[in-house]
C-alpha cells in the first residue's frame, strides 16, 4: 500500500516581492522560520510560498510519498492523471517528484518523495 502525507502547501505570488513579504508574516504570526530560496521561500516547513505563479491557480499542495513512482501508478489505477512532462528524476532514475493533471479548488496536486 501506498503512503501519502501532507509535505507542504506551496502558495503562488506574483514575484519575490511579495513571497518574502508573506513568508514574514507567517513567521511574524506562528514564529515559522523563515527560509529564503531561488525559487520560493518558505515559512517553517510547512508553507512555501513561490516568487512567481506557479502550478495550479492559486498554488499547490505538495504530497510526500516514500515512492512517488508506486504513487503515480496507484492513482493512475484509480483514474487520476499525472501530468507525464512532469515527473523528476534523480540522477540514479528514481523518480522524485511529479504532478496529476487535474487541479482541486484552484490548486496543482504535487507528489514529492519525502
Amino acid at each position: 500500500m501506498v503512503e501519502y502525507t501532507l509535505a507542504h502547501i506551496g502558495i503562488n505570488a506574483e514575484n519575490a516581492e511579495a513571497s518574502l513579504q508573506a513568508v514574514k508574516l507567517f513567521e511574524a504570526m506562528f514564529g515559522f522560520k523563515v527560509k529564503e530560496g531561488n525559487s520560493s521561500n518558505f515559512a517553517g516547513t510547512v508553507i512555501e510560498v513561490n516568487k512567481k505563479m506557479g502550478r495550479g491557480t492559486h498554488g499547490h499542495i505538495a504530497i510526500g510519498t516514500p515512492d512517488v513512482a508506486a504513487a503515480c501508478e496507484d492513482l493512475e489505477s484509480r483514474g487520476f492523471k499525472v501530468d507525464a512532462s512532469s515527473k523528476k528524476y534523480k540522477p540514479d532514475g528514481t523518480m522524485n517528484a511529479a504532478y496529476l493533471e487535474d487541479e482541486v479548488l484552484g490548486f496543482a496536486i504535487h507528489l514529492l518523495k519525502i
